[in-house]
């Protein structure tokens, strides 16, 4: 996916914070502890309860707490002091090892619930999260029903209405599910008259499109005839007609936001990701100003999730790698920034990933490379060099296959372990290139809900028999490659239960896929055991963010982020997974969401 650029009412939900300033001299705002009674909306409407400095907690019918170590151990408590797990297993086994002079609380989570550590997405968007639920686009289910939600929306703010000059921004429209059979254009916005005279610009689901409106389209004028990786979509009279695909999505500008814009999209995406058990989210794409803003929040100590962050690649600017250093523990831990982010290719959903040979709905086109072999050759291994770890976007066959090239030749005799490069998606695959992930040490960075969400116009796409290299990602275990497991949103939801769920079952949360109840049969059984799963979600993300040593499992010496499920989804029957709640989501030892 690329990156283009309310207890007081609800109405208030989406209000900034007030803002506190720094006396650094250099006139920086940042936000204060009022930010977390912003986003921590579970202190008003699902109250959580402090918990003692050191207690133990305890699952009261069984050993439940699943620790995700070496060996999928099973205990029946875990004892926290601090923001550190200091011991777990039985109750009196930890009361009899606890020191005398000390006291001890014991807390029990309800009958048949389980914990789990706090759980990662590997592969997310933070602010475009919030961008997506600011205007409902994906909730349309033809054009004309995405136009009016903007236009309602412009209603509903009078800060747009009142401002025609204000550029309209809205993310996560969908053209995959409209019965219109084609892509949007300028015209399409112009029969809303909210909407006349507006800059609207809109990006769609996969974040591999941007629909704009009439007068968006003007003022960034004039265009060139064409655009390397990428498309300027045009009207029958060979103007564009307002709908930009990957690189060309660069010639529309759109201003940097404001820090009560990005608190506004923030807000959004940490109350929903504590919700859900998310502790830590690995960004897939971070812009200078998403980054400074994260940092900004670290430093006054109030960042409440960890967020791991890939920097941003544009090949047109200045090489950096050598010039920018890692950002590593910042925040007492919670903003790391030591990998770098390319885009090798587009998206199946828009047509832009690239193939070997061309697609079957639409064979004038294999897709296209947004950076060049030549490009990725040259800057791969200069990151690497330099300490960076690469993370690269690759979707078709032919996009994996470059960039696994390039990934081959400059970790040749270099300890991977050290560097721990990373292939973000890595959907369509050649049967050699399966096997090469273990080879070479390179992780696949894989979204299971991708699969349920494409497969029901994948094969209409790649045809028979190319489909049967997608989503190939028990052929990349088996084969001895890592992986770590997210989400990509808002392309899916942030749920991650539903990415457990996706890989188990293979089918979509309402229980169908293309082949039946029993699962879409191109996309093989994920894992043979939910443990696979399980660590793919907690301690394999830790591991491709370098942070195995303090995160992913609930071992002693460990950070104590956990999450308490309202059932255990290791053990019950795969259709009542997405039945399960998030009771509270921990971090540090202390409840960022619900309570025991």
């Amino acid at each position: 996916m690329s990156v283009p650029q309310k207890e007081k009412t609800e109405a208030d939900e989406s209000a900034p914070p007030k803002w506190a300033i720094t006396s650094s001299g250099r006139g920086v705002v940042f936000f204060g502890a009022i930010l977390l009674a912003l986003i921590g909306f579970s202190i008003r409407s699902n109250p959580s309860r402090k918990l003692p400095t050191s207690y133990v907690l305890c699952t009261p019918d069984g050993k439940n707490v699943y620790l995700v170590d070496d060996t999928n151990s099973r205990v029946q408590c875990l004892a926290v002091q601090g923001s550190e797990i200091t011991d777990v297993g039985d109750l009196v086994d930890i009361q009899q090892g606890w020191a005398k002079s000390q006291s001890l609380d014991v807390f029990y989570t309800k009958p048949g619930s389980a914990i789990v550590p706090g759980m990662t997405d590997s592969h997310a968007h933070i602010l475009e999260y919030g961008a997506s639920k600011l205007i409902p686009l994906e909730d349309g289910r033809n054009i004309k029903e995405v136009v009016k939600s903007v236009g309602d929306y412009i209603l509903a703010n009078p800060d747009l209405y009142n401002n025609k000059s204000k550029i309209v921004e809205g993310w996560g429209w969908d053209h995959t599910i409209w019965p219109e059979g084609r892509w949007p254009n300028a015209d399409d916005l112009e029969q809303n008259s909210i909407i006349q005279g507006r800059s609207v610009v809109l990006q769609s689901k996969d974040g591999h499109g941007i629909w704009v409106s009439k007068t968006a389209l003007e003022a960034n004028m004039p265009y060139p005839d064409a655009v390397e990786g990428g498309v300027i979509m045009r009207d029958s009279n060979d103007n564009p007609s307002g709908l930009f695909l990957d690189n060309a999505q660069e010639l529309i500008h759109i201003p940097d936001p404001t820090d009560e814009d990005l608190l506004k999209k923030f807000s959004i995406t940490v109350r929903d990701a504590l919700a859900h058990g998310l502790t830590s989210i690995h960004d897939a794409a971070l812009k200078p100003e998403s980054l400074a803003f994260f940092n900004r929040l670290a430093d006054a100590g109030t960042l409440p999730l960890r967020i791991f962050g890939m920097r941003f690649f544009n090949e047109s600017e200045e090489y950096w790698g050598d010039i920018v250093e890692p950002l590593v523990n910042a925040g007492n831990g919670r903003l790391h920034s030591r990998s770098v982010k390319m885009f090798a290719d587009g998206a199946l959903r828009t047509g832009g990933a690239a193939l070997y040979e061309p697609y079957a709905d639409n064979p004038s086109t294999s897709g296209f490379m947004r950076l060049s072999p030549e490009v990725i050759n040259k800057f791969v291994p200069r990151f690497l060099i330099d300490g960076w770890q690469v993370n690269v976007h690759a979707i078709g066959d032919r996009a994996n296959g470059i960039v696994l090239d390039a990934f081959e030749k400059a970790l040749d005799g270099v300890d991977v372990a050290a560097l721990r490069p990373r292939l973000e998606h890595a959907q369509i695959l050649t049967e050699a290139d399966m096997k090469r992930f273990g080879k070479i040490g390179v992780i696949a960075s894989i979204q299971p809900t991708h699969a349920t969400d494409d497969m029901w116009y994948a094969e209409d796409r790649l045809g028979p028999e190319r489909i049967k290299g997608l989503y190939a990602f028990r052929s990349i275990l088996d084969n001895g490659g890592r992986i770590t497991l997210g989400s990509d949103f808002p392309v899916e939801g942030v749920n991650p239960l539903a990415g457990f769920f996706a890989a188990i079952t293979r089918v979509s949360a309402d229980g169908t896929s293309p082949h039946g109840p029993g699962g879409w049969q191109v996309f093989p059984f994920f894992a043979r055991y939910n443990a696979d799963i399980s660590q793919g979600m907690t301690i394999d993300p830790a591991y491709a963010s370098f942070t195995e040593e303090t995160l992913g499992s609930l071992e002693i010496g460990k950070r104590a982020d956990f999450v308490v499920l309202s059932q255990d989804i290791m053990t019950i029957a795969p259709e009542y997974i997405l039945d399960t709640k998030v009771l509270m989501t921990a971090m540090d030892g202390q409840p960022v969401y619900g309570k025991v």
